[in-house]
């Protein structure tokens, strides 16, 4: 069944303009530049985009959490305002991963792992991208895309965190983003990524 667009963004939904200056992004992509990017590999694929995790890693292959580098002093006024942005407090994003599309690469539909927690805030860098949200309503799945231009954030918490997938179709030029993450107690969860309760 096609799905039907709807022009209402989910709850708990929202996409702040302007998030970055011009000045921070060149900052803080001269930052990343600095950095070794490692592959996504899951299910054996290697995925076109990388990541750097900080503060806590995690497995694509495995489905585990584990204490990573800390998040660097350059993304921490970020994480303050991405923060103040989602309602939580700044040490409450114990997770910082940011991810490097190239031109061509995605990200298919997924809900974030279940390890972390209620709210994700996510950044964009360089070029824009389409975002795209769907759930199925009433028997047919509906599917809400937003635009996310170069150094906007946006979040995700409530029904949209929950209960909605998201993902980005292939970029046409290079985009970086960095996305904030809250993160359930990690001794809760076994292995496996099941919650221990």
């Amino acid at each position: 069944m096609r799905a039907q667009r709807i022009d209402t963004p989910p709850d708990g939904f929202r996409l702040e303009p302007e998030f970055v200056s011009p000045d921070e992004e060149r900052e803080v992509l001269a930052a990343i530049a600095t950095r070794s990017f490692r592959d996504v590999v899951m299910h054996g694929v290697v995925a076109k985009r990388r990541v750097l995790h900080f503060g806590w890693t995690y497995g694509y292959e495995t489905w585990r959490i584990a204490p990573g580098e800390p998040i660097p002093p350059w993304l921490a006024p970020l994480r303050d305002r991405a923060a103040a942005l989602g309602g939580v407090d700044p040490a409450a994003l114990g997770q910082a991963l940011v991810s490097e599309y190239p031109p061509g690469a995605g990200i298919g539909w997924h809900r974030d792992a279940p390890m972390f927690g209620p709210v994700v805030i996510g950044i964009s860098l360089a070029a824009p991208c389409r975002f795209q949200l769907r759930r199925t309503l009433e028997g047919a799945p509906r599917v809400f895309e937003a635009e996310l231009a170069p150094r906007s954030a946006y979040v995700l918490a409530g029904e949209a965190r929950r209960a909605w997938q998201h993902h980005v179709p292939p970029v046409r030029a290079l985009r970086y983003s960095i996305t904030f993450r809250t993160v359930r107690d990690p001794a809760r969860w076994t292995a496996a990524g099941a919650l221990v309760e």
